[in-house]
């Protein structure tokens, strides 16, 4: 068992990591082109409308609506999936080893939110506090991977289990704070497909393209009920059955399926549909709006510092441990990793504004702050590992 769960994790992270590479050049691409001669070319495409309207089915979308409602869904059924894999068998399926990532996970969640908070109180703006809560899986650990060996890997693991759960907050903060025109006939159709396929779960039907067909169901009705419908795979992953977690899973099996299409097509289209900013003569000042200036202090100074006053309280209270051979500079230099908040910050913020100008601004502040705290992270724990040798 343990030998099949160490292949499942290590092929997560390595294609986490190898997806972070390509996620920096799909951004630098999108940006590029956006500044181009290409660029109103490029923006019209992700806003042009595919799809049909038949029979009462609403399916006519923007191209970038397909990407962030559509294409997401199956990075957050991965996500669910590598939850379901963690509470289960993995890091936090023991409480005393869970206990240190899921204190750090709050203290990098609720004080970012917090200093967003104070700098946008009463302000149109005030929505965006969910943007520096969360952190970028496949970015964090990229940046941890260019360490090599010299990062101890209980590190890793402890910034997979951290990052899995901050997945898992941004997931609930969707669900409850980002929901827009909201359909009770719509969402409770959605809750019963999926109290079907928990039934289907209990009674041992283990054919994944039934729970599949059935979440495109549970898929759009979460889309037309006004609840973001990235939430139906998170959903859908729990559906599916877990036994053992061996090979013969069927949730080891999809999840095995899902890493790489995730990792290097889903992502980067991501990118791709969501950075192409443009940008004009006056961007920088964008940079000094409160909501920016919220997002930078959240992801550059509540994420680290929330992070390292939940885990000293934990062990302090002899709740948690340090893991093995970890000390705490590498905690430091992860807590730097963790405010990058790249993709699930940008995602949020799609989420959070109507107001093209205000999401163009927010996507600027997230990158440039993901840009800093990933290279301080790294500064950091390129130390640490130096004077470790």
């Amino acid at each position: 068992m343990k030998t099949t769960l160490t292949k499942l994790y290590k092929e997560f992270t390595e294609a986490e990591q190898s997806s972070g590479l390509i996620l920096i050049i799909a951004t630098i691409v999108s940006i590029a082109i956006a500044n181009s001669v290409w660029g109103g070319t490029y923006t019209q495409f992700w806003h042009s409308y595919v799809g049909f309207d038949f029979a009462g089915l609403h399916l006519k979308h923007s191209v970038s609506h397909w990407v962030n409602d559509g294409l997401m869904a199956i990075f957050f059924l991965l996500i669910g999936l590598e939850i379901e894999r963690e509470i289960y068998k993995g890091e936090l399926s023991d409480l005393r080893n869970a206990s240190l990532p899921i204190a750090a996970a709050i203290g990098g969640m609720a004080l970012p939110a917090l200093f967003h908070y104070f700098f946008n109180q009463g302000t149109n703006t005030q929505s965006g506090f969910g943007i520096p809560m969360a952190t970028d899986i496949a970015f964090a650990l990229g940046v941890l991977a260019l360490l090599g060996d010299r990062v101890p890997v209980t590190l890793k693991i402890f910034l997979t289990a951290l990052a899995i759960i901050d997945d898992l907050g941004a997931i609930l903060i969707i669900a409850l704070f980002y929901v827009s025109d909201f359909s009770i006939a719509y969402f409770s159709g959605a809750m019963a497909i999926f109290a079907l396929l928990l039934v289907f779960n209990r009674m041992g039907v283990k054919r994944v393209w039934i729970y599949l067909s059935l979440g495109v169901v549970m898929w759009y009705c979460m889309l037309e009920s006004g609840v973001h419908a990235t939430l139906a795979g998170v959903l859908l992953a729990f559906a599916i059955p877990f036994g053992n977690g061996d090979e013969h899973s069927p949730s080891y099996h999809l999840q095995h399926v899902l890493h790489k299409p995730v990792a290097f097509i889903i992502m980067p289209i991501f990118a791709l549909a969501n950075t192409g900013i443009m940008l004009s003569g006056d961007w920088t000042s964008g940079l000094m709006s409160a909501n920016s200036m919220g997002i930078f202090a959240g992801l550059f100074i509540g994420k680290p510092v929330g992070i390292l006053l939940m885990c000293w309280l934990a062990i302090q209270f002899g709740i948690s441990r340090l893991p093995e051979e970890v000390h705490w500079r590498h905690i430091l230099g992860a807590s730097f990793l963790a405010g990058i908040g790249f993709t699930m910050s940008i995602f949020i913020a799609l989420l959070a504004f109507n107001d093209e100008s205000i999401v163009q601004s927010s996507k600027i502040a997230v990158l440039f702050t993901s840009l800093i705290a990933g290279i301080v992270g790294y500064l950091i724990l390129r130390m640490e590992c130096k004077s470790s040798s």
